[in-house]
């Protein structure tokens, strides 16, 4: 085959790729929540702000510390980072005197990964590095295979993955809900996540994410101030202690929230104070692929490149003939 008939084959091809009937592409849902799904239910009305959480985070996955203050003697991280997994914020306004109380009070946030039901990291991810386990759904990093593209990065709308610019071999860092802890070779104090098992107050507790929910439902229904028992490190612990019921923004966040996620929040202060915005319930994730096999399975794509080779083609056959004649 000559370069004259290379081209009129590859303009053939071209035009009947361009004039094929499209495929359909069918919307993808939001996934659901994984069957044995485990996760932690965080109460700030019930924080104290002690951040044992952190220091525990820190000792159950070997993380170093992190300074923010010139003397450098205490670990000081001021949010989640590549040193740092989990993390309590302050919420404060004006004169904050009073305790979950949005005008001239305070609050307490912690902020960690929260293993979305249809996780964006997942999603965007181009090697699988980021794993959503089928059965516990809690989310994963595998190093080994990470390419350092960073696309779970800005993909996460919660600003979650961390990736260690300060490293010469950077990995990505998030809480993966201490799942290192079920190996078999586990020989730390820790039994389940870290965060969970020191919290003295049972402000952070852990367990299945739909009896976690049940619990959650409990307290928003109980009457403000209403005395009342909330369980400490893990449901069905056995470790039990009073406390008040709260004045609860009446939503459960989580819930709902981009097809829901596994770690779900109380608060008394509403969320968008306290870094968390209002988001749709439809997931990003569910989006972005459905647009993406819309894209190809219409043959958008395609058709673009081979409309180049189509046009390249008919400009170098042109000129062919010109140069015959």
């Amino acid at each position: 085959m000559d370069r004259r008939q290379f081209l009129k084959g590859v303009l053939a091809g071209g035009a009947v790729a361009a004039t094929a009937a499209p495929a359909p592409a069918e919307a993808r849902g939001n996934l659901t929540m994984p069957p044995k799904a485990m996760g932690l239910l965080y109460d700030g009305t019930l924080c104290i702000g002690c951040k044992a959480c952190v220091s525990a985070c820190k000792e159950s996955n070997g993380l170093p510390p992190e300074f923010s203050t010139e003397d450098h003697m205490w670990d000081t991280p001021l949010d989640i980072s590549g040193k740092t997994k989990n993390i309590i914020k302050m919420y404060k306004d004006g004169t904050g005197e009073v305790k979950d109380r949005e005008k001239d009070g305070y609050a307490f946030m912690k902020h960690s990964c929260l293993h979305c039901v249809d996780p964006s990291c997942v999603s965007a991810c181009p090697v699988s590095a980021m794993r959503k386990n089928p059965e516990t759904g809690v989310v994963t990093y595998d190093p080994h295979d990470c390419i350092g593209c960073r696309y779970c990065v800005l993909a996460c709308p919660f600003d979650v993955p961390r990736f260690q610019y300060d490293k010469a071999f950077p990995q990505i860092v998030k809480c993966e809900l201490c799942s290192h802890l079920a190996s078999p070779d586990n020989h730390t104090r820790f039994e389940y996540s870290a965060c969970a098992q020191v919290c003295p107050t049972g402000a952070t507790i852990f367990g299945p994410t739909d009896e976690l929910m049940a619990e959650a439902k409990r307290r928003l229904a109980l009457k403000p101030g209403t005395d009342y028992m909330v369980p400490r490190g893990k449901l069905g612990g056995g470790d039990w202690q009073m406390a008040k019921a709260a004045n609860y923004v009446p939503q459960v966040y989580g819930e709902k929230e981009l097809g829901g996620t596994q770690v779900l929040k109380l608060s008394a202060v509403p969320f968008d104070k306290l870094g968390y915005r209002d988001l749709p319930e439809r997931s990003f994730a569910s989006i972005s692929e459905t647009m993406q096999h819309s894209l190809y399975g219409y043959l958008i794509a395609p058709v673009v490149v081979l409309g180049g080779l189509v046009v390249a083609a008919k400009h170098s056959l042109r000129d062919q003939d010109e140069d015959q004649e």
